[in-house]
């Protein structure tokens, strides 16, 4: 959903061309024969294809059918179970596995891995010749993001005899603001497969971080998102008499300063709590004190317990600071999304595996969560698992002009999307044979 900083060590060498991976790869006691760097190189052109065919036709929010259809037909033929959504177009896919037994829990297990495939509101300015021209643009990297997962689905497909439990891939729509997570958790994602998935992995690239570097932490890892729309009530006069009305622009300005101070003197600055005003709305001439102004703020929390608190607090500070100065305001607080938190040993699994597979030199363990926030929150609140972020800078594009996602110049290559496909199949081939043994 938003811009992420590239805060991952851009020393880190990022080569793609040697990952050393067993072949078969073991996982845990259960063999599963898992894919090797060259299943992935020789499905990696079609990746390419279809990567710029959703670039070029992109589109925004919950009602995706040209990006459906090329999601579909790139997965045609595969035998595994297809199902899409009711009420946004969705793809679940079920891969079953040919060795599938039930786990100590007396289920077969099953894991999740996540694509989203929006795009977003911004005319494009990247001078790809895959650019779109609609004034939509692939700029957060989704696209890349499906392309991956139809590369997982279809590694994992080749050696679908030897897994010992089954996948569920969730092509999602409406990451961008409009909570498509929870629409497919609504509508039954989770437990797609049948009993509900053990746990869920999914990645999100990162156009100005080196290229094919993965990071990830345990815990907190991505910020909540809420929304707090404020109207400050006041009494319009002539610009020139203002002691004769209530100035609400001036009582606004005023907010926008307070809310600052206090969350320095009043949230610990290790489990911060981040505002932006984000909109500033009032008035209509430069001679008329208006009745009323409007601020939209944006409000970014890392823990469950500082959500909380924060929605209780902020609307009860803007009302009493509003109301000293003689005025009223009317305050509307919603929780947009959850903190993205990482359960401890998912994220452990996910960076050993990342590791395992491409080295050390290509892993980071952030230090901090990131301020951005993403609704595949709404899985890890449901089940456990893990989210991380993959780099895909263009190689040979000096850093300094690289730039973040969301910018109509975020420039994505797609020369990791071999890496980002065996990656994610390892993530699930690998926990569904630990399951197994479970």
């Amino acid at each position: 959903m938003s811009s992420l900083p590239n805060d991952t060590d851009n020393t880190a060498a990022a080569d793609l061309a040697a990952p050393t991976i067993p072949t078969p790869v073991e996982a845990a006691a259960t063999q599963v024969h898992l894919p090797t760097a060259d299943d992935a190189n020789d499905i990696a052109p079609g990746l390419v294809t279809l990567r710029r065919a959703l670039h070029e036709n992109v589109e925004v929010g919950l009602d995706l059918p040209v990006t459906q259809k090329l999601v579909l037909d790139a997965i045609e033929g595969l035998d595994v179970e297809v199902s899409t959504g009711e009420g946004l177009s969705s793809i679940v896919v079920v891969l079953r596995g040919g060795a599938r037994k039930e786990d100590s829990t007396g289920v077969v297990p099953s894991v999740l891995l996540r694509g989203d495939m929006d795009g977003l509101p911004v005319t494009e300015a990247t001078g790809f010749d895959f650019a779109a021209t609609s004034g939509r643009m692939h700029a957060c990297g989704h696209d890349l993001h499906t392309a991956g997962l139809v590369g997982a689905l279809k590694l994992l497909h080749r050696d679908r005899d030897s897994l010992p439990g089954d996948v569920v891939f969730m092509f999602q729509p409406g990451e961008e603001g409009f909570d498509g997570a929870g629409k497919m958790i609504d509508e039954g994602v989770l437990d797609a497969a049948g009993p509900r998935v053990k746990a869920a992995f999914g990645i999100h690239v990162s156009a100005d971080a080196d290229l094919g570097v993965g990071s990830s932490r345990p815990g907190s890892y991505m910020a909540a998102f809420s929304k707090m729309t404020i109207t400050v009530n006041g009494k319009g006069t002539h610009a020139s008499r203002p002691a004769t009305g209530k100035d609400p622009i001036q009582v606004g300005a005023m907010l926008v300063g307070q809310l600052q101070e206090y969350v320095t003197r009043r949230f610990d600055i290790f489990d911060p709590l981040v505002i932006t005003v984000g909109q500033f709305n009032g008035g209509t001439a430069p001679n008329v004190v208006p009745d009323f102004a409007t601020l939209v703020v944006s409000v970014r929390t890392f823990s469950e317990a500082v959500t909380s608190r924060a929605e209780v607090e902020l609307p009860q500070l803007v009302r009493d600071l509003v109301a000293a100065h003689g005025l009223s305001a009317d305050v509307e607080y919603e929780q947009i999304l959850p903190p993205t938190i990482n359960d401890d040993a998912e994220a452990e699994f996910f960076l050993s595996t990342f590791t395992d597979l491409f080295g050390e030199q290509r892993t980071v363990r952030k230090a901090n969560p990131l301020p951005g926030s993403e609704d595949f929150s709404r899985v890890l609140d449901a089940v456990p698992g893990a989210y991380g972020h993959f780099g895909v800078a263009l190689p040979n594009l000096p850093v300094e002009e690289r730039e973040a996602n969301h910018s109509p110049r975020a420039r994505h290559s797609d020369d990791g999307l071999a890496d980002q496909a065996l990656f994610l199949a390892h993530l699930a081939g690998r926990r569904l044979a630990q399951l197994s043994e479970g």
